[in-house]
């Protein structure tokens, strides 16, 4: 097993940033859209929630299911997991270098147009990839199951895509079958194969900033305010040193903090969690893009979500979560699991300062049970909402500490 201090983990970013440099390349192979056979002009698919991420079955040149995060934020497909090229039968690899957000060096990957993917009923062939040469992301020790990429802009401009976070379900449809879909209207502007809106973010109750985010529903957190007016986003007055995650490059510091209120075509939502990367890791890269920040998963997953990207347009409704209070986790440290199939998890990271330092956990320390329960009957989702239940409540933590059982009482707190 790797050091934690080794592993990289998807955290609060995708790779948004990290193919900005390949896309060129890779639209230049022949590529075609996702179609049905025959008559067929929709399909559904079931699909799993984890973080508040799309995850879904994928088949690669007949071969699969291979778990892939559906990303508005990406628009070649990325293959994350090295390990399953071998057995795509592809003949033809291009090297390249990929730059992304972060402090590390550029990471070697893989190009080529020799893939056929299916999605449900649906495929397509000659789809653009690129391939990590390794699996630098740890996407799966970020979600607790298995990842091997994601897969973006071509899926989606191939039909018109509901998104119910609700019932976790996708259905998706050709353009020419006309239905009426729910939801308010929001147009956005495609750059680069990804969809751009603008939204007012409020510091304050009468502090407004209009911001162009990238909408991205392969970000785990709810919005990320990168740069404005080519200086770093301005900050609320309570904010929190945090680690934001990783890009490709390496790692994303910054800050995290609650702005008032941000408003989303007529919806407005409070106390949102923002995250605030350091301006040269971010906001720099940002400016190239024309864009304040970027809008993520954690908040588009309060609404059920429809995606037409031939028109430019998304829907969005309210759903069940929508009134949910936005929460950080409250224990001041890092999860990750080194092996998703069993289902043990350990400290990757602890905040100083945090309930995770005063209950004196270490890096490494394996989390056995939580206020008695087993975390072998836990997913990732469920650590991660019992980390942020309750400013003041009380954890009874069972650890391994190598090879030794010992017991931490810990008192979560708010720390924003």
């Amino acid at each position: 097993m790797k050091s934690p201090s080794t592993r990289y983990k998807l955290g609060l970013f995708t790779v948004l940033f990290a193919v900005t440099s390949v896309i060129s390349c890779v639209q230049n192979c022949f590529s075609q859209q996702f179609e049905f056979p025959g008559r067929r002009t929709r399909d559904k698919l079931g699909f799993e929630m984890i973080k508040n991420l799309v995850i879904i079955p994928l088949y690669i040149n007949n071969t699969g299911p291979y778990n892939f995060i559906l990303d508005t934020g990406v628009s070649p497909m990325i293959i994350t997991d090295p390990t399953i090229i071998s057995g795509l039968e592809i003949k033809s690899l291009r090297p390249t270098k990929i730059s992304g957000l972060g402090k590390g060096p550029d990471i070697d990957a893989l190009l080529t147009n020799e893939i056929k993917a299916s999605i449900g009923k649906s495929s397509i062939s000659n789809l653009p990839a690129a391939i990590l040469k390794e699996d630098i992301l740890g996407l799966s020790n970020y979600v607790g199951i298995k990842i091997h990429g994601l897969i973006g802009f071509y899926f989606f401009n191939s039909f018109v895509v509901h998104i119910n976070y609700s019932s976790k379900n996708i259905r998706f449809h050709l353009h020419s079958n006309k239905s009426k879909i729910k939801g308010e209207k929001v147009p956005f502007q495609m750059i680069q194969n990804k969809p751009y809106i603008n939204v007012s973010t409020y510091l304050s109750e009468k502090d407004a900033v209009v911001a162009k985010v990238l909408v991205d529903n392969g970000a785990g957190h709810a919005i990320s305010l990168e740069t404005y007016h080519d200086k770093p986003f301005p900050l609320p007055e309570k904010t929190a040193e945090a680690n934001l995650g990783n890009g490709l490059s390496g790692p994303i510091s910054g800050k995290i903090g609650r702005i008032y209120s941000l408003q989303i075509g007529s919806f407005k939502l409070k106390n949102v969690i923002s995250s605030f990367p350091v301006y040269d890791d971010a906001g720099a890269k940002a400016i190239l893009l024309n864009r304040n920040g970027n809008l993520g998963a954690e908040l588009l997953s309060k609404f059920n979500v429809v995606f037409d990207y031939k028109n430019q347009e998304m829907y969005i409704r309210k759903n069940t979560s929508f009134n949910v209070p936005f929460e950080h986790d409250m224990s001041g440290m890092e999860i990750y699991t080194d092996d998703a199939n069993k289902r043990r998890y350990f400290v990757l990271r602890i905040e100083p300062g945090s309930p995770a330092e005063e209950s004196e956990m270490k890096l490494n320390d394996e989390i056995l049970a939580l206020n008695f329960s087993t975390t072998q009957q836990m997913n990732l989702n469920e650590i991660t909402k019992i980390l942020k239940s309750g400013d003041g409540r009380t954890l009874f933590l069972t650890i391994n500490r190598g090879g030794k059982m010992m017991y931490k009482f810990m008192k979560l707190k708010r720390r924003i």
